[in-house]
């Protein structure tokens, strides 16, 4: 069975975009893969999060996963920080990277600008993320269009490390979901929807209460013209809202519109918002439930980074024994 890979960082709560943009699709994928999820909480050291949030977050994200429909029996679901072979991979092929080609990726531009001092975990982000996905021999990885270049990346170090030792690592391909939307910013339509933005109306998390999401679709930003339809230059916002409706409702775009002929912008809003408390109560009532069997989550986690750790011994063994490292 061919292996699927995807994770979250822990920096802050999951928005809608996350779960429209990739999570909704997750559910599926043991069907077909041997599915892996994790939480990238390694990762999320190059954000400066307190200690107490970093913890809360990845047992949250967990439970979270969970509450979706992710079958902890039937997907593998961990936390990277334990299976200790991310690390060792990581500053393997670390060696094998080369300070250019990570000097160009777009995320080390945008999160560097303007910072005095940049720590080299950001500037090494790719590799460590590269490491997560060869682990595991991954055939394919479900990303948006911000983690395309680190995947190209991922795949040259990979030819780059078979080209001079064999076949070790399975090369990776993109996995693009057949329902995926694309949310941006209530607030800035014209950005993607973000976890840690510093506008608090711009992000719906998946989390937040029908309250909360009524007042945050409320304030969405639309335009002057007051019809609803899609055009994302000429009508961000109002293509925006139309993106999460369709997302929420499982309906094209093309179907989505229809039901809005000769609807104001108010109307438009209240029937947008009770599609996305509908769909999202479900997972939050689950989430509730969860939340309160800790050990049932720890449980989880142990037997879940034991399979995981079972499948990455297998490569790392691999790797050391192809580059003169000692293997037992």
């Amino acid at each position: 069975m061919k292996t699927v890979f995807s994770g979250v960082q822990p920096t802050n709560k999951l928005t809608i975009g996350n779960y429209l943009g990739a999570m909704k699709n997750w559910v599926d994928y043991h069907k077909d893969y041997r599915a892996i999820f994790s939480v990238v909480d390694l990762h999320s050291l190059t954000s400066k999060i307190s200690p107490e949030e970093r913890k809360r977050n990845s047992f949250e994200i967990v439970t979270l996963y969970i509450a979706l429909g992710l079958d902890p029996a039937k997907n593998i679901i961990y936390y990277q920080s334990d299976v200790k072979e991310h690390s060792e991979l990581a500053w393997i092929l670390n060696c094998y990277a080369y300070m250019g080609e990570l000097s160009r990726m777009t995320q080390f531009k945008d999160k560097s600008t303007g910072q005095e001092n940049v720590n080299l975990g950001l500037f090494a982000y790719p590799v460590l993320m590269a490491s997560d996905i060869l682990l595991y021999q991954t055939n394919i990885v479900p990303v948006g269009e911000d983690q395309t270049q680190h995947l190209e990346l991922t795949r040259d170090i990979a030819i780059r490390f078979n080209n001079l030792y064999g076949d070790i690592f399975q090369i990776p391909e993109k996995l693009t979901p057949k329902l995926t939307a694309r949310i941006k910013g209530l607030q800035n339509p014209e950005k993607k929807m973000s976890k840690s933005s510093e506008e608090p109306n711009d992000s719906v998390f998946i989390l937040d209460s029908p309250e909360l999401i009524t007042k945050k679709i409320k304030r969405a930003v639309t335009d002057s013209e007051g019809s609803v339809y899609y055009d994302v230059e000429k009508k961000p916002g109002v293509s925006n809202l139309l993106t999460i409706y369709a997302g929420v409702t499982k309906k094209t775009i093309e179907e989505a519109t229809k039901d809005f002929e000769g609807a104001n912008y108010g109307t438009f809003k209240k029937i947008v918002c009770e599609a996305l408390i509908e769909d999202l109560s479900p997972i939050q009532k689950e989430f509730e439930k969860l939340i309160k069997d800790e050990a049932y989550i720890k449980e989880v986690l142990i037997k879940n980074s034991e399979k995981a750790s079972a499948i990455a011994k297998e490569t790392i063994y691999k790797v050391k024994e192809a580059v003169g490292l000692p293997v037992r």
